[in-house]
Parts: C-alpha cells; sequence; structure tokens
C-alpha cells in the first residue's frame, strides 16, 4: 500500500470516528472533523502531512 492511500485511510477513518464520537459522547467532537479537513487542505498547499511521515516510518511505500 502507498502512503497516499494510507493517508486517505487514517483521514477517512478520522472522519467516521469524530461523527460518531459527535453523536454518542459529545458535540464538540466536531472539532476533531474540522482538524482533519484542515489538516488535508494544508498538506495540499504545503506538501506536509504528520500522516504521511508516520505511515513512511513504519515502512509504506
Amino acid at each position: 500500500m502507498t502512503v497516499d492511500n494510507g493517508v486517505r485511510i487514517i483521514a477517512g477513518s478520522m472522519v467516521l470516528l469524530s461523527l460518531l464520537l459527535t453523536t454518542y459522547v459529545h458535540t464538540n467532537f466536531v472539532w476533531l472533523t474540522v482538524f482533519v479537513g484542515v489538516n488535508l487542505i494544508q498538506s495540499a498547499f504545503t506538501g506536509f502531512c504528520p500522516a504521511a511521515l508516520f505511515l513512511k516510518k513504519l515502512g509504506f511505500k
């Protein structure tokens, strides 16, 4: 699996997790969704993605 696919899996999982937490725990967990979205946008402009760095250390190609 490539790093790009791994980043998409992590981002999608985080969005789904935040939606579940927002629904069943507390409405402020919606900010996790905002954080994921902002991080994806900034990584598109800057090329810096913390999730990609993490996945590269795990051995993704």
